[in-house]
């Protein structure tokens, strides 16, 4: 399978879980923390369809905490683990601020998006993304 098809396959699952209905543009980033430091706070924005999939490598056993702060309300989160085709955390069901326990070592994805109700009408979030690993 071709990287494309892969990410295609991923932005379809993610939809199905609650990601946004259609991406116009996906933008990756992968986040790195300061020399001495367990930690970072992102701040951005999105605006519609617009996701940002956030990179992070994490070993099993490490614990990972992630706050979402925005001035919108539709905006959420779900963490991914590698090779998952379901979110592990969805943080339009669960909330916008977890801890989760890493299952497996590697590189997870935390994707921020905006709901398909904000999307659709064009609305811009800036927001606060909050990373701490344990």
């Amino acid at each position: 399978m071709t990287y494309r098809k892969l990410t295609r396959l991923v932005a379809v699952l993610l939809m199905i879980g609650g990601a946004p209905a259609m991406a116009d543009d996906i933008r990756r980033e992968t986040v790195h923390f300061a020399p001495g430091t367990s930690g970072s706070t992102i701040n951005a924005r999105i605006k519609g369809y617009n996701s940002v999939q956030y990179s992070l490598g994490v070993r099993a056993g490490q614990k990972m905490s992630v706050q979402l702060d925005s001035n919108n309300a539709s905006l959420y989160f779900n963490i991914t683990a590698p090779g998952a085709t379901e979110a592990l955390y969805n943080s339009s069901i669960d909330g916008n601020g977890t801890s989760v326990t890493i299952p497996s070592s590697g590189t997870y994805v935390i994707d921020v998006y905006l709901m398909r109700n904000a999307a659709r009408r064009g609305e811009t979030a800036n927001y606060s993304l909050t990373l701490y690993v344990e």
